[in-house]
């Protein structure tokens, strides 16, 4: 897994700290849901918003700024709690291989471009296969099993 990893600015995290909290208090906006994850240094419980793609009955989490720390600490734990804080629900989670990721970065893109684009690995919609796969090692993809 490569290193890239693109920053939200100010604006993105102020942002981001609203739709968090919305999240973590039950109320989701455009598919958002809170997720929790321990760190892989430090042992803290840490708290992002993400928005969930559900492909064929099974969940899946995208981290389309790249390697991020939730994904690095997803990554470490292997499990994550999902939902609001009254209602978390602990899942176990695998990372999804490079050449299983175009389908679903496609859907993803179609879904939430609006939301993601700048910082998806120069992905659009209308991004082709070969795009996608060169994509794919960039952009860490989990699936959420039971």
């Amino acid at each position: 897994m490569t290193t890239h990893y693109q920053p939200p600015n100010a604006t993105a995290r102020a942002l981001n700290a609203v739709i968090r909290a919305l999240a973590e208090a039950g109320v989701s906006i455009a598919g958002s849901r809170a997720l929790r994850v321990r760190g892989r240094k430090s042992g803290t419980v840490r708290s992002v918003v993400i928005n969930v793609l559900r492909v064929d009955g099974v969940d899946y989490l995208v981290s389309p700024r790249g390697n991020t720390q939730w994904a690095r600490n997803v990554r470490a734990a292997g499990a994550v709690e999902l939902g609001p804080r009254w209602r978390r629900t602990p899942v176990r989670v695998t990372e999804v291989a490079d050449d299983a990721k175009p389908e679903l970065l496609r859907r993803y893109l179609a879904r939430w471009f609006w939301e993601v684009k700048g910082h998806i690995a120069g992905l659009t919609p209308q991004s082709d296969d070969d795009q996608l796969r060169g994509a794919a090692p960039l952009i860490p993809v989990f699936a959420v099993t039971a």
